[in-house]
């Protein structure tokens, strides 16, 4: 564990590949697959509020209904680190966290084509509910919000580099779709990309995670290794 950094912690795989990064009384910090939701959407696919509140109930033999506090969440084929509350107060002072804008969240994504250095990428986008997708436009138009994000060139290999993303904005679809409107579609993204055979998922990762300790009141950082799947591979 590290505070004023990186959280070095063991990490345990528990159902349908979720894996533990953290653990206490107060949180529980895992990484999410790609192809799992947040929250059950009714339906029989797995998410992380059942697998974990099995997990729980099952290690700390708990009676009856065992509490966890969803405190924000990631889109079903976006992987990476969520932190959930074991308590209603820990569920309480993250949230406010959240709010106020005091938790970081770093994404990497493997993009097409070859990108150099950093910058900011300055759009509108506007989401169409019915088709669940967005449209990106270079100038603002009625019914369309502004947003932007930073980037990093990591590296890059085979024509493709792998990229820090940091969201100035939290839109729906927003790296995705910006990425894709720059010319730099996301690897496996066959919404705003082309469908690649090598790769069913998109390689988009929430890897590193920062906030406060909502009891202990120190700013710790969870990051999650580089997946050993295509195309993470290639830069492992």
């Amino acid at each position: 564990m590290r505070t004023d950094g990186k959280m070095d912690s063991r990490i345990t795989e528990i159902s349908s590949g979720v894996k533990i990064l953290y653990e206490d009384n107060h949180i529980i910090v895992a990484i999410k697959p790609s192809g799992v939701l947040s929250q059950s959407d009714g339906s029989n696919a797995p998410d992380m509020l059942t697998i974990l509140k099995a997990y729980i109930k099952e290690k700390y033999q708990k009676p009856g209904e065992v509490y966890l506090g969803l405190v924000h969440r990631l889109d079903r084929p976006v992987s990476g680190v969520m932190v959930f509350a074991r308590t209603s107060k820990a569920a309480s002072r993250l949230s406010e966290q959240i709010r106020t804008r005091k938790v970081e969240k770093i994404y990497r994504c493997v993009v097409r084509g070859i990108l150099e250095g950093g910058g900011r990428l300055e759009n509108f986008i506007s989401k169409d509910e019915s088709r669940n997708t967005v449209t990106v436009s270079d100038v603002e138009k009625p019914g369309f919000k502004a947003c932007y994000l930073d980037y990093k060139a990591l590296a890059a290999k085979d024509g493709m580099t792998l990229t820090e993303v940091k969201l100035g904005t939290g839109r729906s679809h927003q790296i995705r779709a910006q990425m894709a409107h720059a010319g730099h579609p996301l690897i496996g993204d066959q919404k705003y990309g082309k469908k690649d055979e090598r790769t069913k998922d998109i390689a988009l990762e929430a890897y590193k995670l920062s906030f406060e300790h909502p009891v202990k009141r120190e700013f710790i950082t969870f990051e999650a290794p580089i997946p050993g799947s295509y195309p993470w591979s290639l830069f492992a």
